[in-house]
């Protein structure tokens, strides 16, 4: 096990039968029962009253004594927690009741299943379905390879559930039940909003690098060179910056060239040949398809280079370049031109009609909004993968909470895979009070059809280069996807005749012929391709990885 994996996980009171927690995991409570496995340390804070009465909180988080304490005794765990800079789950024990509180985005997942002897949760959803003894989810899968945004009830595996972001699991000795803690804040003025963002993305980033470890940062696009500059404050940053080799500037490097700070080193990273996207690696299994799956090549030689610590930007597309949701917004307000002059304003600039975006502002279609240019769905998915989406409220909030909660359920598989080469990724975009102060500006203020990031600019422009805040687009890659299937076509071809074609999720042939227009360098859906690559590499590393064990708690092991 890497000193980075951790997870952790609890039982349900008054159990019929004799419990069991994950083999090498140090029991922390025995009543309730709740237990650790991995390496903790400066990511666990407890607080034991005595009589049955405790809190726990378990990931990036700077609670302390005084925090906990407050609340372990407020009668709305969620709004006493709410704020906190980090990404953590809480666990609170109380005359037999366990509330266990999943963050606003998912960044720290918790999973729950049945079993004989009583609710069995966790952060491992790989692990419970080794428990419950079932395998992945076909209902599950489908839904991937039709749109990443999976229901957030289910987990990849059968029989495992998944507490929805900003929800609570409460178990009692007659079962349990999960209800949401979290709600969109309302909007307050955009000044507020922009002080709020700043104080959220410092804390952020500050909970994160505060421990003391060497940090290194991607120096590419606008959100990776924010926490750079916040980074930096708090001790020595290595800022790493990824190019093709044989070119030495253009793009990303000439923006990472133009941000110097005392304590900052610049470091670059040439891509060959060997990091081309598709390469042949076997995967560590992880609790979902990784997001990074078709770049292990060079996302694992990356991280061979990284600090202990890690962070990364992922996310701020998600926040501050949003799809045209907002517009629904300005046609609720009454702001038709407004809406009017956005719409053409955006479709001219991905040169698409705007009137299929003006109908759907119109009739406040959320849902059509958030998938402009999107395109249909591949050919070469089966009617069984067809599904029901999660419903999403009409309002560009909930939209943008639904798609960065999307983001930060991707990029969790991530953390697993990096974890497994002993590198703590961290993705500050993804806290809960990042995306609250974002959610406090009203939705047409905080993105713009003629400005990039304007929010994100505007909150801190002060600290950046003139370059960066003036910049205008973010670099692409898409070329080397081109070169990477002509590269690995007879590698990709294999693919299609693995578990997804025999399961009925996928028809082989009109992957295969998708493929090769790929590798003859054709108009790709790349979202499309990368989800049904990562859902076939991320089966197989499921098959063939040991399955997580587990131990039945003896009365020894029951004391703390």
């Amino acid at each position: 096990m890497s000193s980075t994996e951790r997870w952790t996980g609890g039982g349900q009171p008054g159990g019929t039968g004799p419990a069991v927690v994950s083999q090498g995991a140090r029991v922390r409570w025995s009543d309730p029962l709740w237990w650790t496995a991995g390496n903790w340390a400066g990511r666990l804070l407890c607080l034991d009253a005595g009589e049955s009465t405790r809190i726990a909180v378990f990931g990036a988080s700077e609670a302390g004594a005084a925090g906990l304490a407050r609340a372990l005794a407020a009668p709305d765990l969620g709004a006493a927690v709410r704020g906190w800079p980090g990404a953590f789950g809480v666990v609170r024990a109380v005359d037999g009741r366990v509330e266990v509180l999943a963050d606003a985005v998912g960044t720290v997942p918790v999973y729950w299943t049945s079993t004989a002897t009583g609710i069995v949760w966790s952060t491992h959803a790989r692990a419970l379905a080794a428990l419950a003894g079932d395998g992945p989810d076909l209902a599950w899968l489908g839904a991937y390879l039709r749109d990443q945004r999976a229901p957030a009830a289910c987990s990849a595996f059968a029989g495992v559930h998944r507490v929805p972001p900003g929800h609570r699991l409460v178990l009692t000795e007659r079962g349990a039940s999960v209800s949401p803690w979290w709600s969109v804040p309302h909007p307050d003025r955009y000044e507020v909003a922009m002080a709020r963002l700043r104080t959220a993305l410092t804390g952020a980033v500050r909970v994160r690098v505060g421990s003391g470890k060497p940090v290194s940062t991607d120096l590419a696009g606008m959100d990776s060179t924010t926490l750079t500059v916040l980074a930096e404050r708090y001790g020595p940053v290595n800022g790493v910056t990824a190019h093709p080799r044989g070119v030495t500037a253009g793009g990303d490097l000439d923006f990472a060239r133009t941000l110097s700070l005392p304590q900052l080193t610049r470091r670059t990273f040439e891509l060959t040949d060997e990091h081309l996207p598709f390469a042949e690696a076997e995967l560590p299994a992880t609790d979902q398809p990784p997001l990074s799956a078709h770049l292990w090549g060079m996302f694992s030689a990356q991280l061979a280079a990284a600090r202990p610590v890690h962070l990364t930007g992922d996310g701020g597309d998600h926040l501050f370049q949003p799809a045209p949701t907002h517009l629904a917004d300005l046609v609720a307000h009454g702001r038709l031109l407004h809406a009017a002059r956005d719409a053409a304003q955006w479709a001219r600039a991905r040169r698409i009609s705007p009137v299929p975006v003006l109908r759907h502002a119109i009739a406040r279609d959320v849902a059509a909004l958030g998938a402009s240019g999107a395109g249909a769905a591949a050919s070469w998915l089966t009617p069984g993968t067809a599904y029901d989406r999660d419903p999403v409220d009409r309002t560009a909030a909930a939209a943008l909470t639904d798609s960065l909660r999307a983001a930060a359920r991707r990029a969790q598989a991530d953390t697993e895979l990096a974890a497994s080469v002993g590198v703590e990724l961290h993705n500050p975009y993804h806290d809960a009070a990042v995306l609250d102060a974002v959610l406090a500006a009203r939705s047409w203020e905080r993105v713009s059809s003629t400005r990039y990031k304007p929010m994100l600019v505007d909150a801190f422009g002060d600290l950046l280069p003139a370059r960066h805040r003036d910049r205008t687009t973010k670099g692409t890659f898409e070329t080397s996807f081109h070169a990477g299937v002509r590269a690995r076509l007879p590698h990709l071809l294999d693919h299609c005749d693995g578990h997804l074609a025999a399961l009925g999720l996928i028809r082989p042939e009109q992957l295969r012929a998708a493929l090769h227009r790929a590798a003859l360098g054709a108009r790709t859906p790349w979202r499309a391709i990368l989800a049904v690559y990562g859902a076939e590499v991320w089966l197989r590393a499921v098959g063939n990885a040991p399955a997580p064990t587990w131990a039945v708690l003896t009365p020894a092991r029951r004391m703390p």
